[in-house]
């Protein structure tokens, strides 16, 4: 499949059709443990089975379905081995990697975004895409600056992301279909409560689709980090509703490699470059690249092929932070729980409105709960690692242990939703790389709060 489809009642028919595909698995396969085959045998085989069509069927798709898949993809981690093994290598595809768009419509596109003219300015194209993802695609080209007249034009190379067609539709249209399969399709997932995670990514579509938003992200953190030793982010050229052109970032692979091929020293230095960029940006920016998905982190190697810098692409999700900075309350509140001091961090966490009014927590049970958030900071080098989230994961989502009873105490004011979420998202980052990072030097130099 090579184009988005824009007929809404086939992609809606392709995605309610994904759990009725695992329940007939499911009744295959107990029809062949019925004929002596082992358990753990037929178990894998349903897996593998429904990852292939799961993830096969949210990457040709794109859209919302396949954004659906690629937030699946970051939690991967925090599944059990048993279950994430089968499914490994369809999820990091989707980190990397999609179906490309026919050139006639990369070409229709350019021209409504860019004008008539755009070939003057774009005077070469790559026919075939370099990535693509869930609303876009991008294509490597050459820019010329005619600003000075075409005597003294000079060009340069450049990453034109073009939108699908009927991107916006097929998005919005695929997640409220998700919303209502979700359900059918978490068993395939213990663990893992898929309503909240649509909802957020329901509430910050209309920003991805925006590309003007982005290009101003964009911007913004490109002159943020322009002087900055071990962070790339490139400049943005020109922008158009649906088309945006930005300097190309020279970059063989992202860390999606790393997390399949690297070295424990990549690991290691790559990941704690993606920690150091994820708290810099808001204390640069006012913004939070709210993302961390493998592929929007490229490594530049150094010149001699060892240790380089970490590019950072896709400005799409960037939550623009009300007080220009992350919450100094988050940092104060997580040396508190470092020093375990169970009043305070109640307290804390009741005037910030994690507590609401009249409802009691055990204060031991809080600090239990809050692990995967203060662990990391409690030593100077901390390993992320699959077991570590695993633990942390099961912990906080067992029915039979005290903390699930407790997370239905808890609120997470709005202001904290996406922050939430990223921070999520990047511990699973980290899980998936396996990186030693040094995150409480980090947060002292970087986190409001933290260090007073």
């Amino acid at each position: 499949m090579t184009e988005l489809p824009r007929k809404a009642a086939a992609r809606t028919a392709r995605l309610a059709a994904l759990p009725l595909g695992y329940a007939g698995r499911q009744a295959m396969g107990l029809g062949r443990r019925l004929g002596g085959k082992p358990a753990d045998a037929v178990l894998s085989d349903v897996q593998q089975r429904t990852a292939e069509q799961l993830f096969r069927t949210l990457g040709e798709l794109k859209g919302g379905a396949m954004k659906f898949g690629q937030a699946l993809s970051v939690l991967e981690s925090a599944l059990p081995e048993e279950v994430s093994a089968p499914y490994r290598e369809h999820l990091t595809a989707l980190q990397d990697s999609a179906p490309p768009m026919p050139t006639a419509t990369v070409r229709e596109q350019l021209t409504a975004h860019l004008g008539d003219d755009w070939s003057e300015r774009l005077v070469w194209l790559d026919g075939a895409p370099t990535a693509a993802a869930s609303i876009g695609q991008v294509h490597r080209g050459r820019w010329r600056d005619l600003a000075g007249g075409p005597e003294s034009a000079d060009d340069r190379d450049v990453a034109v992301k073009v939108q699908y067609p009927g991107a916006g539709e097929a998005l919005m249209s695929d997640l409220r279909q998700i919303a209502r399969v979700a359900r059918g399709i978490a068993p395939v997932f213990p663990g893992i409560d898929l309503k909240p995670l649509v909802a957020e990514l329901q509430d910050r579509a209309a920003d991805e689709l925006d590309y003007h938003l982005e290009a101003e992200a964009q911007a913004a953190y490109a002159e943020a980090f322009a002087d900055h030793p071990d962070i790339v982010v490139p400049a943005v050229v020109t922008v158009g509703t649906e088309v945006l052109v930005t300097e190309w970032l020279d970059s063989a692979y992202s860390l999606a490699h790393v997390i399949r091929d690297g070295t424990q020293e990549e690991r290691d230095h790559y990941g704690e470059l993606f920690v150091r960029f994820l708290f810099e940006g808001p204390r640069r920016t006012g913004m939070l690249h709210a993302d961390p998905h493998p592929g929007n982190y490229r490594v530049i190697p150094a010149p001699d092929g060892g240790l380089g810098r970490l590019g950072v692409l896709d400005f799409g999700a960037v939550a623009r932070l009300p007080q220009g900075q992350l919450p100094a309350a988050m940092g104060r509140l997580i040396r508190i729980a470092l020093e375990s001091d169970e009043e305070s961090l109640v307290a804390g966490l009741r005037e910030e409105g994690f507590i609401k009014d009249r409802i009691e927590v055990d204060p031991a049970m809080l600090l239990d709960y809050l692990a995967p958030f203060v662990e990391p900071a409690d030593q100077e080098r901390f390993a992320f690692t699959r077991e570590w989230m695993r633990t942390q994961f099961e912990r906080i989502n067992d029915p039979r242990a005290e903390t699930f009873t407790l997370a239905t105490k808890l609120n997470l004011p709005t202001s904290y939703l996406l922050i939430h979420r990223t921070w999520l998202g990047a511990v699973g980052l980290l899980s998936q790389l396996g990186a030693a990072v040094p995150f409480r030097e980090i947060l002292e130099e970087s986190l409001p709060g933290f260090a007073d």
